[in-house]
């Protein structure tokens, strides 16, 4: 643990979902492999190359830039950009299954119980929310009774690095900006986020991702339960 600025007066403590309170790369792989399990059944799509998807979602980004502030309407509409491009008989209804199939596995996802009992001592002391810019659905697994808040990038704002889901915190809970202690994995969404909201940020170290903020946060930690100084 490494305090880089001082903090103080904290009220609320906001977690990152995704490679913050669980290792987010299985789930995303299984959740990929699940939609392109179905989409792999319609011909017009398999006879496709491996990259048709990334050129789906590439290419309707291109054309929609403000979608990649939801991922999930995001993944939505490419599914069903890319469906029709290809001429598919009923590709709405092709598209919404595809969907269906990630969203289930995107949130097969069980927690560690160490870490539910550390949301749980936090909640004694402070509000305890999350903050994601992910699309997974924390009703669907074991986070579902953790947190005071959940905001999700699109329906309560744009993606962070933006301040729109900080701000909302604090109209939504009535505590100042600065009464917010924000905990993620990305120096690039998390930290810059919070410290732009002017928020207090955490930076649970992930240094194999190349990052091009270049900004502190007020504390690095280099393992969740670090957090336990808090309790």
């Amino acid at each position: 643990m490494r305090f880089n600025r001082a903090i103080s007066a904290v009220k609320v403590i906001s977690f990152d979902l995704d490679d913050t309170l669980y290792d987010n790369r299985p789930i995303i792989k299984n959740a990929i492999k699940a939609q392109q399990d179905y989409l792999a059944a319609i011909p017009e799509w398999a006879e496709q190359n491996g990259d048709f998807w990334r050129t789906c979602r590439n290419g309707y980004a291109l054309e929609n830039p403000e979608i990649v502030n939801d991922v999930t309407l995001w993944r939505q509409k490419a599914l069903l950009w890319g469906l029709e491009t290809l001429k598919v008989e009923n590709a709405a209804f092709h598209a919404a299954q595809a969907y269906n199939a990630f969203a289930k596995a995107r949130s097969d996802i069980k927690v560690a119980p160490e870490v539910i009992d550390l949301l749980a001592a936090l909640r004694k002391k402070y509000k305890v929310i999350a903050i994601t810019n992910g699309n997974v659905d924390v009703s669907q697994f074991n986070l579902k009774d953790s947190f005071d808040l959940i905001l999700q990038a699109g329906p309560h704002g744009k993606a962070k690095p933006e301040s729109d889901m900080f701000d909302l915190a604090c109209q939504q809970l009535g505590v100042s900006q600065n009464e917010i202690l924000h905990v993620g994995d990305s120096l690039d969404s998390d930290v810059q986020g919070a410290n732009n909201a002017g928020c207090y940020s955490v930076w649970l170290e992930n240094t194999f991702v190349p990052y091009r903020y270049n900004g502190l946060a007020y504390l690095d930690i280099s393992d969740i339960f670090d957090l336990d100084a808090f309790i």
